[in-house]
Formats: structure tokens, C-alpha cells, sequence
């Protein structure tokens, strides 16, 4: 069985500071994050108790133990949240079907100067107002799914003129979505295909960094518009818990705005 506790836990255990948690160091110190019984010094909890949350051997710690965890390692809002669905202290929740309800559909249409779109928890876009669909055809020449594309398609790197930026925020916010429970069943076997096809997006999973998407900016060289510089503002849609809108918009009056808009009278 999979040990995502442990595994989180110890990634974020290594990239902590013993400075930055408040502790003092020796010279000779050869361990660079914190040392797991530091961390059980930090939340309370035993060492023992601790080392057997790490090894898998331990996989239903309290709230009470998992929230002093989130404080000794100093967990952003996502990763303190991802962390209690880990521990299964949080609810399940029903698999959303894949159907787009109307008022987020009048939602879409709304964004007349806006690129909008509605993805699954596995990134696979549902649907997508005539902007959006501009903007993502390039990308989905040879992959549905536009995460697969960010790592598996080489025209993806000149496509995004910040693609690092980009893979890092989308790798981060994909890890949140395997914490749900149910985890929805495209989300282990996009992973699993990445992992094995993209060095690329293996060093970004293995380093078990999670957030979700919030704010975004984008460099785009699309091919038939040029360069575009949009921001990307992403929603969690509470009528169908796991899909997600996406608005991607250009400063006003920009050269960007005019493709914008010049997509949407297209349509």
C-alpha cells in the first residue's frame, strides 16, 4: 500500500531548516532539514510515534496530531489541507459527473473578453467558451489532456515562454488533487503515465510540493496570435466538487486583450 502520508511528511521534514523552525545547530550537522525527532520534539508527539507516521506503519493520527504536524512544518493553507485529507480526517466526497451545470455555462458566456474554461480534477478540460478554445487547440494536437502535453509534447517548452513556472504550479496543484477521496480515477493514471514518460515531471513530483492554483501568469507564443501575456484565475466549482474554472484575461487595452476579444467575435 502507498505510504502518502509518510512521504509527505518527509519531504517537507527535509526541506525545513532547523533555523527556520527556531532550533539551534552544530557544525557538524550533516542532516540539512530536520531530523524526525526534531519534528516530533516541534509537535508534541513521540519519536517512536512519529518514525511509524513516516514508515506507513501508523496511518490514522488524530486532528489534533496532524494539526501540531501542519504547525512544526509550517504548512501553507493547501498543504495543511492536503495533509488532513492524507490522515483521512476529512470527508469524502461524491464523484462529480462530468456534466456542466447551466449557470456555470451563463457563467462562461459572461466572460466576453475572457478565455474560460472548466477542467476535471485530472486537468482534462470538459469545456471551453471560444477564447479558450483558441487558446488551447495548439496545445492538444496530439494530447487531450493539456497537463500530458505540458510535459510529453516538446512544442509545449515554446509554447509557454515561462514553461518552468508553469509545470511546477500545475505538478503542485495536480498532487492536490490526489488527496481527495475518492481520488478521481484519471488523476492515479496520468500520474503514473508522467512519472514513467517525463524526467521532468518526476523530479517536480518527487519533490511533494502542493497548492492549488490560484493566480497564474502566463507567457504564450501561440502560433497564430504571437506572444500573449495573460493571468490565469482558477475556482473551485462547489456544485461539482473536483472540476475546476479557469479565467484567463489581458491588461486592459493591451495587444493581448485585442486577441482576446478578436477570438470571441470569431466565434
Amino acid at each position: 500500500m502507498a505510504n502518502l502520508l509518510g512521504e509527505f511528511l518527509r519531504a517537507h521534514r527535509a526541506r525545513l531548516a532547523p533555523q527556520q523552525a527556531g532550533l539551534a545547530t552544530s557544525t557538524g550537522r550533516r542532516v540539512t532539514g530536520l531530523r524526525r525527532e526534531e519534528v516530533a520534539v516541534l509537535s508534541g508527539v513521540s519519536a517512536d510515534y512519529y518514525t511509524r507516521l513516516e514508515q506507513g506503519r501508523e496511518r490514522t493520527p488524530s486532528a489534533q496530531v496532524v494539526d501540531s504536524l501542519c504547525r512544526a512544518l509550517q504548512l501553507g493553507a493547501d498543504a495543511r489541507a492536503h495533509l488532513f485529507r492524507l490522515a483521512r480526517l476529512s470527508p469524502t466526497v461524491d464523484q462529480p459527473a462530468e456534466v456542466i451545470a447551466p449557470e456555470l455555462l451563463q457563467t462562461m458566456t459572461a466572460f466576453g473578453h475572457a478565455a474560460a474554461y472548466v477542467t476535471n480534477p485530472a486537468f482534462r478540460v470538459l469545456i471551453a467558451n471560444p477564447a479558450a478554445a483558441q487558446l488551447i487547440t495548439p496545445l492538444q494536437g496530439r494530447e487531450e489532456n493539456v497537463l500530458a502535453a505540458l510535459f510529453l509534447d516538446p512544442f509545449a517548452a515554446r509554447f509557454y515562454g515561462n514553461w518552468d513556472e508553469v509545470a511546477r504550479a500545475s505538478v503542485s496543484a495536480l498532487r492536490l488533487s490526489t488527496g481527495f477521496s475518492p481520488v478521481h480515477p484519471e488523476v492515479p493514471s496520468l500520474v503514473a503515465r508522467l512519472y514513467g514518460e517525463s524526467a521532468s515531471f518526476r523530479s517536480l513530483w518527487d519533490d511533494r510540493r502542493v497548492a492549488g492554483l490560484s493566480v497564474t501568469r502566463k507567457t504564450i507564443h501561440h502560433p497564430e496570435a504571437g506572444l500573449l501575456e495573460l493571468s490565469y484565475q482558477t475556482f473551485d466549482v462547489r456544485s461539482a466538487p473536483g472540476q475546476q474554472l479557469t479565467i484567463a484575461t489581458a491588461a486592459s487595452g493591451s495587444r493581448s486583450a485585442d486577441v482576446l476579444a478578436s477570438w470571441v467575435q470569431r466565434s
